[in-house]
């Protein structure tokens, strides 16, 4: 079985980080033409998109904040106009913070999170999938952690964010069933991404000595995951939170 994505479009919002340039890499190898969001890392996202279309595959890039609606109603209608209305969406991107305990937490950071975790995918969910309804067929993707299952100190702020979206996402998925549209969370460890390759610093013994796998995954490995749940291969496969961390977490019934 190959997992085949022509014909179909995806938009990955935080194309241009490090695992966002992963997942749309990917997408554009399995057949998809892609959607390269950013925020502020332009030049990076012109790089994803000249590197998909040297695949032959379409791709288009869309600057917009994914916490303000205003931006990703705007998104949606230029992506519609250029390219047409996405078949798979990513929700990728994520605010950066200080992690420190809950009572040295500063209160803009969690409102931070909730924007950029729970709103993102809201204001993601309202403006795309709609046409994914009418369609009756579609693919809502979000990327979670194993953070949420952790509940580790100075995660706070990380977590409340990652288990609000949890929560909307599987309410999302109950839905919008009956269109035929999948909605899943690829829940990823703490992955190898192209910084520690530049850096050499790939190995972990301290994380990596709690993992069953006795290794850190690397960013391909979530990027596969994503490409799966986009395919046909995974159609019958929604409301799932799916670890991608070597078994370091493990929900249980």
């Amino acid at each position: 079985m190959n997992i085949d994505l022509r014909n179909r479009v995806a938009l990955v919002t935080g194309a241009s980080g490090e695992l966002g340039r992963t997942i749309a890499r990917t997408l554009a190898g399995c057949g998809a033409d892609v959607v390269v969001h950013y925020y502020k890392s332009k030049e990076k996202a012109d790089a994803v998109a000249a590197e998909i279309r040297g695949m032959g595959r379409r791709a288009m890039v869309v600057q917009a904040d994914v916490t303000h609606q205003a931006d990703v109603n705007a998104m949606r209608d230029a992506v519609a106009k250029e390219i047409g209305p996405p078949h798979v969406i990513v929700n990728n991107a994520v605010a950066q913070y200080k992690w420190v305990n809950v009572l040295q937490q500063s209160a803009a950071d969690y409102e931070s999170q909730f924007r950029s975790c729970v709103l993102h995918n809201l204001f993601m969910t309202q403006a795309f999938v709609p046409a994914m309804v009418e369609r009756k067929a579609g693919r809502v993707i979000a990327i979670n952690t194993e953070c949420a299952m952790q509940n580790n100190p100075t995660q706070s702020a990380y977590v409340s964010g990652k288990r609000g979206m949890d929560g909307l996402l599987r309410v999302l998925a109950k839905e919008v069933g009956e269109h035929q549209v999948t909605v899943n969370q690829v829940a990823p460890g703490w992955m190898i991404s192209d910084r520690d390759r530049a850096a050499g610093t790939e190995k972990s013994e301290g994380y990596e000595r709690n993992v069953p796998m006795k290794r850190r995954g690397t960013d391909q490995d979530v990027a596969n995951v994503v490409a799966f749940l986009a395919s046909d291969l995974a159609a019958f496969i929604t409301g799932v939170y799916l670890p991608v961390c070597g078994g370091q977490v493990m929900p249980a019934i």
